[in-house]
């Protein structure tokens, strides 16, 4: 009895960044064709190097007739969406629900051997982020044998699922869009941030990463990548020194893989370099003297690795926005988060043991962001308060300055209170579903009741009120200095309360490391054979809110360029 009518059927499955389509044919018995005609995956991630699911996922199905096809470890959505595109392709050419399962039953490939394994390098870097690439490369291209260590089973990190922004000073783009900007300008800015709330910022880790943004993104340029345009991450900050990818602009997820696909065919391409993938970090090795010269792996199997590195270990394994436990000192406790599955912090505990200092931050990057309609990220600028029903900020400024505020009140969310008649189209399409009651969101025909809904002190919160809108009147807000134009009244006769939920993605604080990227102990000295670059290795780089897009990426480029060329015993850049 034939499984299938002959020819060529679609299928949808719905990945990272929505619908994935594929092409499936078949004859009366056999899938000969999988082909995966459009979608929106990130590069990188899904698609585009020989570890993705795009290129992996296909061909197996096709070779093991099985739907039975691991998911790569990292790309579980888009992996999955494969699978449920061409089980849908697949009924759709008359499979029946026993020939389905049976195909979900059917062996795939065969999993490799279990066993124990050692071995001995020059330089062992864990983590593939910006971070460990860079490191990667430079080591690379040093001389040194590299083995370049990841947790997941693609490489990209946290970079790859961002908006891949680099920041920039006095760049030929800026010119090119008549842009004046100046690396002290920029040093400038990051310092003040940086200590708005305490001194948080190494002034010589700074000055050293700024006077070389634009050398990196010129070093970029050589692996291939290309910059886009310059923007304004918001419109009161000038000037514009962000730096897009290419497809990137505004608050967008996915672009990064423009950045870290380079670097991995650079590395694993051009130079040859080895990948291990599905590998994580357990334990730093010392030898008698305290000198670092290796590390054990756990692999994904549960087999165990162990690493010797004659000239240097580097740590980039990100940071630890998925460690709730880490992240339960900070007021986000039920935040959702971009940042891939393997970032819980293990570098940092691995560090730590052998007596690294891990500065325990009191902040984190958080922005305040709406589930149902999506402000928060953008220039909304009406009332926003804390869960108390509490205004404490001036709401038209850089979303990680609002979103700094409502945590330093101790606020586990914010809400923006509108009448839905603001010139904002995320804040009228979220007042719509709040007062048809198709979100979450609340919506009363008066304020005591909007109190009510979102559990907060109606008299705190008709104070905040009617104070709002006298100032609005008033046309000038002598509390937090919001330019007149964006005072907009909230007039009625409906009220709403739109959530603004907690998204975290970069982590502040970690491993303490010196301008040569060199890990310090509790005293304040290098590590011998210890270096670390990126999120993972923040100390000195951000105050309790992050300062513009763009940051976090150029540091992790930079001083993973740094902690390559130290580990491999050439000079700084």
């Amino acid at each position: 009895m034939a499984n299938y009518v002959p020819g060529t059927y679609e299928g949808i499955g719905h990945g990272y960044q929505g619908r994935l389509i594929v092409n499936v044919t078949v004859t009366e018995d056999e899938i000969t064709e999988v082909k995966i005609i459009k979608h929106k995956e990130v590069r990188g991630l899904a698609w585009d190097l020989p570890t993705s699911p795009v290129e992996v996922m296909p061909p197996q199905i096709v070779k093991y007739q099985s739907l039975n096809i691991p998911l790569v470890n990292g790309a579980d959505l888009t992996s999955g969406a494969i699978l449920e595109a061409v089980e849908g392709a697949l009924r759709a050419a008359g499979a029946a629900d026993d020939v389905i399962e049976k195909l979900k039953a059917a062996p795939g490939p065969e999993a490799p051997e279990v066993k124990d394994e050692v071995r001995t390098v020059d330089v062992a870097v864990f983590g593939a982020g910006a971070g460990g690439l860079a490191a990667a490369i430079e080591a690379k291209e040093g001389g040194a044998d590299v083995v370049l260590i990841e947790k997941q089973g693609i490489t990209g990190g946290s970079t790859a699922r961002s908006g891949g922004k680099l920041l920039g000073a006095g760049t030929k783009w800026q010119k090119k869009q008549g842009i004046y900007d100046t690396e002290e300008m920029c040093y400038n800015y990051l310092m003040e941030v940086g200590n708005r709330r305490g001194n948080f910022m190494d002034a010589s880790k700074n000055r050293y990463l700024v006077k070389n943004l634009n050398s990196t993104l010129d070093w970029l340029g050589t692996m291939g990548y290309k910059v886009q345009d310059v923007e304004a991450i918001h419109v009161s900050m000038q000037p514009w020194r962000v730096h897009n990818s290419m497809g990137g602009g505004g608050q967008t997820n996915g672009q990064g893989g423009e950045i870290t696909t380079p670097l991995t065919r650079h590395f694993a391409g051009r130079l040859g370099g080895e990948i291990i993938y599905n590998t994580a970090l357990k334990e730093l090795l010392t030898d008698e003297n305290g000198v670092v010269n290796g590390a054990v792996c756990e692999k994904l199997d549960g087999s165990k690795l162990t690493v010797y590195a004659k000239k240097g270990v580097i740590l980039a394994t990100g940071g630890y926005s998925r460690n709730k436990e880490m992240c339960a000192r900070y007021p986000v406790a039920h935040y959702f988060c971009t940042a891939p599955k393997s970032n819980v912090g293990e570098g940092l505990v691995a560090a730590e043991k052998i007596g690294a200092r891990n500065f325990v931050h009191p902040g984190i990057q958080v922005v305040y962001t709406s589930l149902s309609c999506g402000i928060g990220i953008n220039d909304e600028s009406g009332l926003i308060v804390n869960e108390r029903g509490e205004r404490v900020v001036n709401e038209w400024s850089y979303q990680y300055h609002v979103s700094d505020a409502l945590a330093a009140s101790g606020s586990n969310c914010g809400w923006y209170i509108t009448s839905g008649d603001e010139p904002y189209g995320g804040v009228q399409y979220g007042f719509k579903q709040a007062v048809e009651g198709t979100s979450r969101d609340k919506a009363a025909d008066s304020i005591e009741e909007l109190a009510a809904l979102i559990k907060c002190d109606p008299a705190t919160l008709r104070a905040t009120f009617d104070r709002y809108q006298e100032l609005t009147a008033r046309g000038e807000d002598e509390d937090f200095g919001k330019p007149a134009r964006f005072l907009h009244p909230i007039d009625g006769p409906k009220y709403a309360a739109l959530r603004l939920h907690p998204c975290v993605t970069v982590s502040f604080g970690g491993l303490e490391t010196d301008i040569s990227a060199r890990v310090l102990d509790n005293e304040g000295r290098p590590i011998p054979g210890l270096y670390a670059a990126g999120e993972v290795a923040d100390t000195g780089m951000f105050g309790t809110e992050y300062p513009t897009c763009g940051t976090s990426i150029g540091g992790a480029l930079f001083y993973g360029r740094i902690a390559g060329r130290m580990a491999s015993g050439q000079s700084m850049l």
